[in-house]
C-alpha cells in the first residue's frame, strides 16, 4: 500500500523493511521470468508497471513478521526469510496474471496509467502472457522446502477462477443479489489475499490459530478492498485511479452499490436505472453518458453510502482478526493497511 497510508513515526522501521524485501520481491519475480525470447522479455517488462501497490506480498512480509514466535524478541529484520520473498513474487505472479486476463476480459485499455497488453498486441497476447506468468508462479513455488505452498496457491488459483466463472455466468444480470456478489468477491479478490497472509504465518513457523485468524484478516481485508474497487469504478477519474473506469458497468458486472440501488428503489427510479444500464452496455458515447447518470442515481438510494458501510464493517473484522496476534509494530501496520483500503482513490 505504498503511497496509500500516513505513517506515524514508530512504523517507519517496519515500512523500511518492507520496501527492502519488496526489492528482493522484485528480483526473484524478474529472474523468474527472463527468457531466452526477446519477444517474451519485452512483455514482461511492459508489465512490470502492473506492480502498482504490491499488496500481497507486502501482506506475506508483513504477516511472516507479525505471525512469527518470537516477534518482539528478535531484530525484524531477522523475522522475515528469503523464502518470504519468494511467495511474495510467487504471489504477485499469480496476481498479476489475473490483471492480464482482466484486462482482456473487460477490454480494458489502460492500466496502471499505461495501454494494457492486449491494447498493445492483442487479446492472444495477453492470454498466452497470463498463461505465462501462471506457470512461472509456480515453478518459482515448487522451489521451495514443503508442497504446502503449492497446494495453498493451487487452490487459490482454482477459487479465484471459479469465482470469475461466477461472475460470468451473472454478466447482465440486473436482478443479482448482494449474498452472490460477496460469494463471487471472496472467490475472485480475497482468496490470493487471503492465501498471502496465510503462506506468509506458516512461512515464519506460526501457530495454526495466528495462522487463520491471519487468512480471516486477509479474507475481510480483500473483500472490503474489491468493494472499494467497486466505488472507485463508479465514482473515481481514471487519471487519478490509473485505469480504465465505468467498465463494471460497461460489461454488465453487477456491484454492491448498483445491488443495493435496484434493490431499494422504487419502481420508477429502479426502471430508470435499468434502461441506464442496457445503455451503458450498449458502449459508444451514450454508454459513456449512461455511466455518469448510473453513478448519480445510486447516490439518491444512499447506495454508495451503504457499500462504503460494509466496507467499514468487513476492516473492522480484519482488525478484530488481529487482536490475538502479540502486540507489535508490525500488527500497527497490518491494523494501518486495513484502514487504508477504504480511504484510497486509486
Amino acid at each position: 500500500m505504498q503511497g496509500v497510508i500516513d505513517l506515524p513515526e514508530e512504523l517507519q522501521p517496519v515500512a523500511d523493511l518492507v520496501a527492502a524485501r519488496l526489492l528482493d520481491v522484485a528480483t526473484r519475480f524478474d529472474g523468474q521470468l527472463e527468457s531466452d525470447l526477446p519477444p517474451v522479455n519485452q512483455l514482461c517488462k511492459h508489465i512490470e508497471r502492473y506492480r502498482g501497490k504490491m499488496l500481497r506480498p507486502t501482506l506475506v512480509i508483513l504477516c511472516g513478521a507479525a505471525a512469527h514466535p518470537e516477534a518482539g524478541g528478535r531484530e525484524l529484520a531477522s523475522l522475515v526469510t528469503d523464502d518470504h520473498a519468494t511467495l511474495g513474487a510467487v504471489c504477485e505472479m499469480v496476481h498479476m496474471a489475473t490483471l492480464v486476463h482482466d484486462d482482456v476480459l473487460d477490454e480494458a485499455e489502460t492500466r496502471r496509467r499505461g495501454d494494457t497488453v492486449n491494447r498493445l498486441r492483442g487479446n492472444e497476447t495477453a492470454v498466452i502472457l497470463g498463461d505465462y506468468l501462471i506457470a512461472s508462479a509456480y515453478h518459482l513455488c515448487s522451489g521451495l522446502g514443503t508442497q504446502r505452498y503449492a497446494l495453498a496457491i493451487g487452490r487459490a488459483s482454482a477459487v479465484m477462477c471459479a469465482g470469475e466463472l461466477l461472475q460470468l455466468h451473472h454478466r447482465g444480470d440486473y436482478s443479482l443479489d448482494e449474498p452472490t456478489y460477496f460469494e463471487i468477491v471472496e472467490r475472485k479478490t480475497a482468496e490470493l489475499i487471503a492465501a498471502a497472509c496465510e503462506m506468509g504465518a506458516v512461512c515464519s513457523g506460526a501457530s495454526e490459530d495466528h495462522t487463520q485468524r491471519l487468512r480471516r484478516y486477509g479474507l475481510s481485508l480483500g473483500v472490503a478492498f474489491q468493494i472499494q474497487d467497486d466505488l472507485l469504478d463508479l465514482t473515481g477519474e481514471e487519471r487519478v485511479v490509473g485505469k480504465s473506469v465505468g467498465k463494471d458497468v460497461e460489461k454488465g458486472k453487477m456491484t454492491l452499490p448498483l445491488i443495493h440501488h435496484l434493490a431499494t428503489a422504487d419502481d420508477d427510479r429502479r426502471a430508470r436505472t435499468l434502461t441506464l444500464l442496457e445503455r451503458a452496455a450498449e458502449g459508444g458515447a451514450s454508454g459513456a453518458e449512461a455511466g455518469r447518470l448510473i453513478a448519480h442515481a445510486v447516490e439518491s438510494t444512499n447506495s454508495l453510502d451503504h457499500a462504503r458501510g460494509v466496507a467499514q464493517r468487513l476492516v473492522g473484522e480484519a482488525r478484530q482478526a488481529l487482536s490475538a496476534l502479540p502486540a507489535s509494530p508490525v500488527r500497527a501496520m497490518l491494523d494501518a493497511m486495513a484502514l487504508a483500503v477504504v480511504n484510497r482513490a486509486f
